[in-house]
């Protein structure tokens, strides 16, 4: 794990939070190692639901372009050698596989419309797709669901899968500036400036969708004061701390599955 002192966040020159300043075949094997962490970890948590559900990575080089799972691979098998490059007209550039078609509708407009957006995770979670039927923004009721205070909002026009160009840009406009978009009766969609930080997000949302089903379930959770939760999302809320936060989460799976670099 890199040293905190030294993690790269140079934006403007599209370097992912943590990405080695180096060539970049080797800022793209860091992305597509990554990226297959996150799909075992999802896989792990029990993200995963028949063939729905991607996270993709913007290339560093051909900024236009994205890696993503081939449909049809389990999250918990998926390595490094399976992964796909796809440019935003649709066409596997790289890899052999399915490309899912809702995974292109959906990531290619969200990484037009966001430069800044390095990966972005969607999935089908049982507890985020649960809390998605409500049709609600999260409460801030927890430390955790601070880092979503005022950072996130709710797409309600649900119209099926997502394979129509025009509904991609819908729901890319919609997040706006956000970290993450609660697709209603759907799931949730989260984004961020490396792989690491849209994983995390995506698995604490998820935590946090649980949390507010429990304790609504139970009774009438206290919701959090606006400036306490504005200054609790300041510090836990900010894309160095989602990408701190995946760290120990990367060290655990790369140890128990090494064959993801496969």
């Amino acid at each position: 794990m890199n040293d905190v002192s030294n993690i790269v966040m140079n934006m403007d020159e599209n370097i992912s939070i943590g990405e080695p300043e180096g060539s970049f075949d080797e800022r793209r094997l860091h992305r597509k190692q990554r990226l297959a962490a996150a799909y075992r970890l999802f896989g792990k948590f029990g993200f995963d639901e028949g063939v729905a559900g991607h996270i993709t990575v913007r290339d560093p080089e051909r900024t236009d372009h994205f890696w993503v799972n081939p449909m049809g691979i389990s999250f918990k098998q998926i390595k490094v050698s399976d992964l796909l490059l796809v440019n935003h007209d649709g066409e596997v550039v790289e890899g052999e596989g399915l490309l899912n078609g809702a995974a292109f509708t959906i990531h290619s407009h969200i990484h037009k419309a966001r430069p800044d957006v390095v990966a972005a995770a969607h999935s089908h979670s049982i507890h985020g797709k649960a809390w998605s039927s409500l049709g609600r923004k999260l409460d801030p009721i927890t430390q955790d669901a601070c880092a979503f205070y005022d950072d996130h909002v709710v797409f309600e026009d649900f119209t099926g899968v997502v394979l129509d160009a025009a509904e991609g840009e819908k729901i890319a406009a919609g997040l706006g500036q956000n970290k993450a978009c609660i697709l209603q009766n759907h799931g949730l969609l989260t984004v961020g400036h490396s792989v690491e930080e849209a994983a995390w997000w995506f698995i604490t949302m998820e935590r946090s969708c649980q949390a507010q089903l429990l304790a609504e379930a139970a009774g009438t959770p206290r919701i959090i004061n606006d400036e306490s939760a504005r200054q609790t999302h300041q510090t836990i809320g900010s894309n160095l701390a989602g990408w701190f936060s995946f760290q120990p989460l990367y060290n655990v799976i790369v140890a128990e599955q090494p064959d993801l670099f496969d």
